[in-house]
């Protein structure tokens, strides 16, 4: 009898190897596919667009030997937006990621636990206490229409930084009252997100035409704002977010299981989770103040990523941020195609594309 539940046993084992071998070789697939889709999406961005390019004059133009403006077009205004999309967009998704996984939620991302309302008051905030003299060389202006200008974007770009930082941790302090359940995380991030849309609704109304046509002007996410200097930020930001995320995977996988199971691994749930969370609040905050406000991005990637891999971290959260930047990519790409001047705003599109497929992605799991 011993020898055959030994005889079982190693049959069981065996066939644990095999599926967990089976599921590493998909894994590995999923993500090499997620990645090279994002590059040939992101190398196809650089041909499309207004002014519509070969082959030859983008290449041309990346060596540096392009004669005419095919040069300025790639290298001043299409492979910087690409990158800031492709950092953007790892970020964002990452970050949702985390949050889910933190606090055992799929509805919880940067935009629905309040740090892009509350980045977007920042940024009222200081526009409207911005003065406007015209002659500001930090001047962010629209390239749909000059009378819309962002006087100082390091000052709003601070303040929106400050405003999300402090709505996070105005959302764990709430949430500490209740030893940071995540369900109290939830609903502390839904008030404050209610409020902080309130605050910018009445600093619209107080602000005069130019104030408001800035202020509606910077809350549309778009990639092309950044110079060099500020992707190098947002860049240093999220990848240091996602080395810290990534060391810490084997906790979040203990945080998907209850708060008693976690500390009985070791793990001090409500203390790890509040770690968590301020770092995915600090890389949603350097996105959000320099691009704006990308909604639905940090909700939708995790969950198509979720749909192959399932809740491990391991895999989680590397698949997310791949698809997340390809999402964002396609998104600015078809900002571009669709608007013939090339200024419709990537949140737009993200929110236009992520709405129906986050309905979709509901409908296939209730199946």
């Amino acid at each position: 009898m011993s020898h055959c539940e030994d005889v079982k046993e190693e049959i069981r084992d065996h066939h644990i190897i095999r599926h967990y071998k089976k599921f590493q070789r998909l894994y590995k697939i999923y993500l090499s596919l997620a990645i090279l889709a994002s590059i040939t999406v992101s190398l196809g961005s650089l041909f499309l667009g207004s002014y519509g390019l070969s082959p030859g004059k983008v290449i041309l133009a990346i060596l540096g030997q392009s004669n005419d403006s095919s040069g300025v077009v790639v290298l001043t205004l299409r492979l910087p937006r690409i990158l800031a999309a492709m950092v953007s967009g790892l970020g964002l998704a990452i970050s949702g990621a985390v949050m889910q996984s933190a606090l055992r939620n799929p509805l919880a991302s940067p935009f629905t636990l309040g740090i892009s309302n509350g980045a977007a008051f920042g940024a009222a905030l200081a526009i409207i206490l911005t003065a406007d003299n015209g002659q500001n060389p930090a001047a962010l202006h629209s390239s749909a229409t000059p009378l819309v200008t962002v006087n100082n974007i390091y000052l709003v770009s601070g303040f929106a930084l400050a405003g999300s930082v402090l709505t996070m941790g105005a959302v764990l302090l709430l949430a500490g009252l209740r030893n940071m359940k995540s369900d109290a995380v939830i609903l502390a991030g839904i008030a404050l997100s209610s409020l902080f849309a309130s605050g910018t609704v009445l600093l619209q109304y107080l602000a005069d035409e130019v104030q408001l046509a800035a202020i509606v002007f910077w809350s549309f996410g778009d990639v092309s704002r950044s110079s060099g200097y500020e992707l190098g930020l947002v860049t240093v930001g999220v990848g240091v977010g996602a080395l810290y995320f990534y060391m810490l995977r084997w906790k979040l996988n203990a945080l998907l299981e209850s708060d008693e199971t976690s500390m009985s691994l070791g793990i001090h749930p409500a203390r790890t989770r509040m770690f968590l969370m301020l770092a995915a609040s600090l890389v949603t905050s350097f996105i959000v103040a320099f691009h704006g406000v990308i909604a639905f991005l940090g909700l939708l990637a995790p969950h198509i990523a979720r749909h192959f891999v399932g809740d491990d971290a391991r895999y989680l959260i590397p698949l997310s941020g791949a698809i997340g930047m390809g999402l964002l990519i396609i998104s600015d790409t078809l900002g571009r195609i669709l608007v013939p001047s090339g200024t419709l705003p990537v949140g737009v599109i993200t929110s236009f594309m992520g709405a129906p497929l986050f309905i979709l992605l509901l409908i296939r799991g209730r199946r």
